[in-house]
């Protein structure tokens, strides 16, 4: 195909924004930047950057997501396209959003400050530029889609859990309270969540049991229902 074809047609910037979702003290959180440079220098916005010329799209995801985090191999899923032809007013872009799931505790907090990072509440988002806050709300929507039938929700939570800390994680997730009694029976049915023989003793007075999540034993049974 001659590149005379190409050339009629107006080039734009291509960009990838980051949904960095994390969970601590019962509270489902997001990951996001005080801007720190024009336009809208100070205001809150999500993590992003544009695509290199030689660079895959999801190759640059991970490349802002371990910019922001220090963290490699996370769990990342693509949300969508974002092309509103005015939605950022410093020029023409179409955005490609990622949401990632981490834990905090493993996030290089020294990243985040030099990146004027700060992580919130889900509860309690500031006003986002452009349609950041769009990208949130369709990334949470598709959380709480594959939630019920994909173990993704244990990326959020440390490698030994409690089943109140995993029924907290769920429930922050889906914006509503879970039946304690029916939520541990249903877990009590999941062969890949697996009691250990260690007690949590921070967070419980009595002691409450641990629990991990079994990677080979999901994949001899990779279908259930929450």
């Amino acid at each position: 195909m001659s590149p005379s074809y190409y050339s009629q047609f107006p080039k734009f910037h291509v960009a990838v924004d980051c949904i960095i979702f994390g969970f601590e003290q019962g509270h489902l959180k997001v990951l996001l930047q005080k801007r720190p440079f024009e336009p809208h220098r100070g205001e809150w916005s999500l993590m992003g950057g544009f695509v290199k010329a030689d660079e895959d799209i999801d190759d640059a995801a991970q490349r802002v997501l371990n910019q922001l985090t220090g963290l490699h191999d996370i769990y990342m899923k693509q949300v969508g396209a974002f092309g509103n032809v005015s939605r950022d007013t410093g020029n023409r872009v179409i955005s490609v959003a990622y949401f990632a799931l981490v834990n905090i505790e493993r996030v290089n907090a020294e990243l985040n400050h030099g990146n004027s990072a700060y992580w919130e509440d889900m509860e309690k988002l500031p006003p986002l530029l452009f349609d950041h806050k769009e990208m949130i709300q369709s990334a949470l929507k598709k959380l709480r889609a594959m939630i019920g039938h994909m173990p993704i929700s244990f990326q959020l939570l440390p490698k030994l859990f409690t089943l109140t800390q995993l029924q907290m994680l769920y429930e922050a997730i889906l914006g509503q309270k879970i039946d304690k009694r029916n939520f541990r029976k249903r877990v009590s049915e999941m062969t890949f969540i697996e009691k250990t023989n260690q007690v949590d003793k921070l967070t419980s007075k009595r002691g409450a049991a641990l629990y991990r999540f079994n990677v080979e034993t999901f994949n001899q049974e990779p279908i259930f229902k929450l």
